[in-house]
């Protein structure tokens, strides 16, 4: 059994969240100007802990309300398989999901109002009565605003969070917000990628994706852009002036690779769109994966070696 449940918990969708947590929280300190502290450190690896747990459930609920249309698209998953029961499934989805609003309880009040907010977002995007999954539109908000967008709020607020600032006020600066936005953005192409190889299972369980309603080619179109635009805009917020508290080098040179990094991955999208109707990893997919984590390093980088603080 515990060999299936790790297999319901994707391990490898996990860290990109995780490391997300702890990019923000890191970026939060160096906007601060504070030292690492082991509260700090302590607050940063709940916080990651609580990302992990909320990931897992979120995997957990879409593949049990997924079953049947896992049973053509990923016949070899737990569920379908048969390897663990819709019960265990259950009982691994509740207690991850209050594993983690625990770990968000234990560091403040406005990351348990982000995390609440996203256990039902992670929950609305499979379950009834709003499965938004169905919608193509949708779909893609209700994937981009938990994973790109408030991803980064969420590590923000582990450090910056606090009875004084209250649930916003001074807790979450523009600098935060121009960097949430454009992450959300990517996201919101980005996550289309993962509709075109389960096309088969994904009509006959009524989810009408991107690809289901506009075809590949015009998918891939509308899905390349959002590869780079988002980095065009951070590197123009900090020229603005709206993320003053980092290092403008920084975000300016990573996301001129960003640039080029989603220049290259839309090409390849572009270049042989029918190859993600393949079961197989589309090269694009690990650019993208690569962008995710380059992101959150660069958000980082560029705070804790910015103007309102250094590295401890």
């Amino acid at each position: 059994m515990i060999g299936a449940i790790v297999r319901l918990s994707r391990p490898f969708t996990l860290l990109a969240p995780a490391l997300g947590m702890i990019a923000a929280a890191l970026a939060a300190l160096g906007w601060s100007g504070s030292e690492l502290t082991g509260w700090s450190v302590r607050k940063i690896a709940i916080g990651a802990l609580g990302a992990l747990l909320l990931n897992v459930a979120s995997n957990a609920v879409n593949q049990i309300y997924d079953i049947e249309v896992d049973r053509i698209n990923k016949p070899a998953r737990p569920l379908p398989a048969g390897d663990l029961s819709i019960r265990a499934a259950w009982v691994v989805c509740i207690a991850t999901y209050a594993g983690a609003a625990f770990a968000a309880w234990c560091v403040n009040d406005l990351l348990l109002v982000i995390v609440l907010f996203t256990v039902l977002l992670t929950y609305a995007y499979s379950g009834p009565p709003f499965r938004t999954k169905r919608h193509w539109a949708l779909s893609n908000l209700t994937i981009a605003i938990p994973r790109g967008f408030l991803l980064p709020l969420a590590g923000w607020a582990v450090i910056a969070g606090s009875p004084e600032a209250g649930l916003t006020g001074d807790a979450l600066p523009t600098d935060v917000w121009a960097f949430a936005a454009a992450s959300g953005l990517f996201v919101l192409g980005a996550a289309s990628t993962k509709d075109f190889a389960d096309l088969e299972g994904d009509e006959a369980g009524g989810c009408i994706t991107l690809p289901l309603r506009f075809g590949i080619k015009r998918s891939v179109q509308v899905i390349a852009p959002s590869l780079v635009l988002p980095w065009v805009l951070l590197i123009g917020a900090s020229l603005a002036g709206w993320m003053s508290g980092g290092n403008g080098s920084v975000v300016i040179c990573g996301g001129a690779l960003l640039v080029a990094l989603g220049a290259r991955a839309g090409y390849l999208l572009i270049r042989d769109p029918d190859a993600l109707t393949d079961q197989s990893t589309h090269p694009a997919w690990v650019l993208m994966y690569l962008m995710m984590l380059v992101s959150q390093a660069v958000f980082a980088l560029a705070y804790l070696f910015g103007p309102g603080g250094a590295p401890a």
